[in-house]
């Protein structure tokens, strides 16, 4: 069900944004194929989990790839800007530095 609904979201183009190790939903549900990600997996998790295209896997700490937004979560303030930057929301990107 929940791999139904993220299947779908990704049909209908939304924004999915996954940070730390959730890009596993991602990638069970079929949403991370044939897209560059990140996951705060180690390779070694990745390789067992048995699901994940390591080919376009990214050491970058935020990935964006269409409407596909994935981070490691030491990567959470870059992550929360690109997922802002997405949703075109207005803020202040230097929010968290002042």
């Amino acid at each position: 069900m929940l791999f139904d609904f993220i299947s779908h979201v990704n049909a209908e183009g939304a924004i999915i944004a996954s940070i730390s190790s959730t890009p596993s939903l991602l990638a069970k549900a079929g949403v991370l194929k044939n897209k560059k990600y990140t996951v705060g997996l180690s390779l070694e998790g990745l390789d067992k989990l048995g699901f994940f295209d390591l080919s376009h896997l990214s050491e970058d700490l935020v990935v964006q790839d269409g409407n596909i937004i994935t981070a490691r979560g030491i990567g959470f303030i870059q992550f929360g800007i690109t997922v802002g930057k997405a949703l075109h929301l207005s803020f202040d990107e230097n929010w968290y530095r002042a």
